[in-house]
């Protein structure tokens, strides 16, 4: 991944938790954690919505 790749993928992952603090919604350390394996590159937002979903899923 190129260094500009990921600079705008930390800027969009700020930009979410800052509107979600800003509309009162709490971003969980799971959420963080695979926000930041995302804007690495480690996995896709394919990966990481399913991800969720299934969380949720659960309970």
């Amino acid at each position: 991944m190129s260094p500009e790749l990921h600079a705008r993928r930390l800027a969009a992952v700020k930009l979410a938790n800052a509107v979600n603090k800003i509309e009162g919604v709490p971003v969980s350390t799971q959420v963080k954690v695979l926000s930041t394996k995302w804007a690495r590159g480690e996995i896709s937002g394919a990966e990481m919505k399913a991800t969720l979903i299934a969380k949720h899923k659960q309970g």
